[in-house]
This record gives structure tokens, sequence and C-alpha cells, in this order.
């Protein structure tokens, strides 16, 4: 089985300040078919403009992944933690019992641009946690390079979840492919550009759905960046 989801399709909210894409259902879009995929609940694109954020609040028992696409993005927390995630870099916060945190767009005269990640955790309760590691384009470049996983494999941030996220970077005869588990299913997420996933056309925005579909195969990019969530 693979369905596509089209950019097109996803929910959308204007806030002025914060233009925002909302692939499952979030905030006040709402559809009941579209309320997440196997343990993976939210995948939004927003764009953030310059001087603005979001402020304080809080999150509780849910692993969330902050993936910067352009510009850069301030965070502060409640358990100190204070950065600025930049293209490249792969934030990682397990909010567990509950986290307070702070998002912003510090930089002068320019969006940020940025996918933000949400995933179910199989542990509840545990104490809050933080990660950050940097994967440059180099890493990403004509191959799906993991990200995030269960057990920290190849330097990837750790997710409290049976779930493995890869990203890359695809441009002209750069290909890839990988096996999907017997029982497993994938979700994947075009963030730039365009290419081709089993010979299905896809833009910007666009995702599919795939089950019993032993492998992925990608092919035909052009200036794509793509997410690929192995889920149980």
């Amino acid at each position: 089985m693979i369905e596509l989801r089209k950019s097109e399709d996803r929910g959308h909210a204007n806030h002025g300040w914060l233009d925002s894409y909302h692939t499952f259902s979030f905030a006040d879009y709402y559809d009941p078919k579209e309320m997440g995929f196997g343990p993976l609940r939210v995948i939004n694109e927003d764009w953030i403009d310059a001087g603005t954020g979001f402020g304080t609040h809080g999150h509780k028992d849910m692993e969330i992944i902050t993936y910067v696409l352009e510009g850069e993005l301030g965070h502060k927390d409640s358990i100190g933690n204070g950065s600025v995630i930049r293209p490249g870099d792969v934030q990682r916060m397990s909010a567990g019992k509950g986290i307070r945190h702070s998002e912003f767009n510090h930089a002068e005269g320019r969006q940020t641009h940025l996918l933000q990640i949400w995933i179910e955790p199989n542990v509840y309760g545990i104490e809050p946690g933080y990660e950050e590691k940097r994967f440059d384009a180099k890493q990403k470049r004509g191959q799906l390079r993991l990200i995030a996983s269960p057990d920290g494999h190849d330097d990837s941030v750790m997710i409290h979840q049976d779930a493995r996220l890869y990203a890359g970077l695809f441009d002209g005869a750069e290909r890839a492919g990988i096996a999907v588990g017997a029982g497993r299913r994938a979700y994947l997420h075009v963030a730039r550009g365009e290419i081709q996933a089993n010979g299905i056309a896809l833009k910007a925005g666009d995702a599919l759905k795939i089950a019993d579909e032993p492998l992925i195969e990608l092919t035909q990019g052009r200036q794509a960046e793509v997410l690929l969530f192995d889920l149980a």
C-alpha cells in the first residue's frame, strides 16, 4: 500500500508572524482521517518571521524533533538548555513528565523555515531530556542518513520509540533505496525540491504513507531534501 498525501491537502494556518502547514490534525485543523501515522503524530512545516517566535509553553510525554531548513531558531528550556539550531542541526527534546521551553527567531530580516515533528513515546512519565547533533550536507548527500533512532545508532539522536528517522539530499543521478522490515511501515515527507519514490513523482510538502512494501527507492531528485520515518 502506498498512499499519496499531497502538499495542498494539508491543514494551513497563517498567524501573520507564523505561517504553518499541518500534515496531521493539529490545533484548529482537524481531520479524523489524518490523526497521525503509527506513533508519528505531528509534522508541522513552519515559517517564523524575524524577531518573533513561540513564548514559553509546556509539553508532556512526547518526543519532539526540530529540523531547521533555513535560518536559525533559538531555544531555551526549563532543564537548563539554551542553544541556536541551524540547517544541519537536529534537536531532540523528550518532554517526559513535563518540560517548558521557548523558540525564537533572532535573525534580523530573515524568516526561519523548519519542520517540527512529534512522535509518541513508548515510555511515559520519564525525566525530560534534550539532545542536539549536527548532520552536515555531505553526510546526507545521495543517501539516507540515520538521524534519530531508539538506541542512538550511528551517532543519531535517541528517541523513546521503536522508530527511525532518516534524512537525505538528492539531485540528478543520485539515488538510494531502503528496505522496510516485515510488519513495519514508512512515511516519506519531501521537505524541498522534487523526487520520485517507487516511481511516484513528489514535490515539496508531498508525502507517502507506505505499508506492505519491501523496498522504497528514491530517484530523479531535483534539489530534493527528504525525511523518511521507519515505524513500528
